[in-house]
């Protein structure tokens, strides 16, 4: 647009239509010095050949065993499993099993307060596990879209018509309200997942609509959740230790996400009369994968642990009854809450938690004698 043009926009002499405004919004983001785009981990899994647990969560983790829980079940065949928080090491009498550490979404978060309080990195913590002969089984990465670049029912339409170059033979879509009968299911309401590999690949990608999945989760408004959308690149098996080892070696997470993703597909916009391969890359996926935005650099969100989840089931579950129960105590004239309260019996468990949620993240880290 003209100087010109643009100034008669702003005096309210040429009236604006949707596409126009959406023309100019996506000019004024892309002009915007706050990145539109941040990349996390997700999702860390890591199996460590060796039957020492504690050497796993004192070396590798760096953290103090005495505030780990213990349990004598596992999952993944594994019998047994310590954890603090969402923070879980897994281990078994199987040899071949080894020690698992895995760190979803949460503890990945978690993690990340921790190795703030050691004045580690994720490189610092991936290249320790490697050494130790540690192997890579799952890594996420999730690139946080906070401008909308996204457009998940857009790129979805774009698979239908062909407009998705990619070396994946399938994706799956699902839109707001639909049931997907695997272990990665939506619930209703969380908007619209797109799915493009198998979900049985060693590599694969989801992208989804963030801000739909915390209203329907949380409730939270959509225009008070910063991320609209997430696009997510699940690594399995060796394309996972081949991340890191890029990771590792070019301590670029832009450089290895991006290669990942533009070797597999691309969005591009069609073209009659040329071949498909000679079409024009989309501009919008074009902003996504790196033009006319900053550089992406790996960015950390260190959470606390915390008694969120309990004290939202607490609200959700428990605290209608107790304010009835103890409504009816004042009517009554009696304090039977209040002694049930007074008569419960913590356990080890209950003990064991109350230390982890008091103990700040430099008690919880692990203090060699060399330190």
């Amino acid at each position: 647009m003209s100087r010109e043009h643009v100034s008669r926009i702003e005096n309210g002499k040429i009236k604006l239509t949707e596409e126009i405004k959406g023309q100019l919004t996506v000019a004024l983001e892309k002009c915007n010095p706050d990145n539109s785009l941040e990349m996390l981990f997700d999702y860390v899994r890591i199996r460590f050949p060796t039957m020492d647990v504690q050497h796993v969560i004192r070396d590798i983790l760096k953290l103090n065993m005495d505030f780990m829980l213990h349990e004598d079940f596992g999952f993944y065949s594994y019998t047994e499993h310590y954890y603090i928080g969402d923070i879980f090491v897994l281990t078994s009498a199987d040899e071949e099993k080894g020690v698992l550490l895995e760190l979803k979404g949460k503890g990945c978060r978690q993690m990340e307060s921790y190795l703030l309080a050691q004045e580690r990195s994720w490189y610092d913590f991936l290249m320790d596990a490697l050494v130790d002969g540690g192997v890579m089984k799952r890594l996420d990465l999730a690139i946080n879209d906070k401008a909308g670049i996204l457009d998940i029912p857009e790129l979805t339409e774009k698979c239908d018509c062909e407009e998705c170059i990619s070396v994946f033979r399938s994706f799956k879509s699902y839109a707001s309200g639909q049931l997907i009968k695997s272990h990665e299911q939506d619930k209703a309401g969380m908007g619209h997942t797109l799915y493009i590999g198998s979900l049985k690949s060693e590599v694969y990608f989801c992208i989804y609509e963030k801000a739909q999945e915390q209203y329907a989760k949380l409730g939270t408004p959509l225009e008070e959740t910063p991320v609209k959308n997430r696009f997510e690149i699940r690594l399995k098996n060796d394309r996972a230790y081949y991340a890191v080892r890029d990771l590792l070696t070019y301590y670029d997470a832009e450089r290895t996400a991006f290669d990942i993703i533009n070797r597999y597909m691309r969005f591009v916009d069609k073209e009659d009369g040329k071949k498909r391969s000679d079409w024009q890359v989309n501009d919008r996926w074009a902003w996504f994968i790196g033009s006319d935005r900053g550089r992406l650099k790996l960015t950390t969100k260190p959470e606390p642990y915390t008694l969120e989840r309990t004290l939202n089931w607490i609200a959700r579950q428990v605290a209608p009854t107790l304010k009835m129960a103890k409504k009816i105590d004042r009517i009554n004239g009696t304090n039977i809450i209040d002694r049930l309260v007074q008569d419960a019996k913590l356990t080890d468990k209950h003990e064991k938690i109350i230390e982890q949620q008091t103990a700040s993240s430099e008690e919880v880290v692990f203090q060699s004698k060399e330190d």
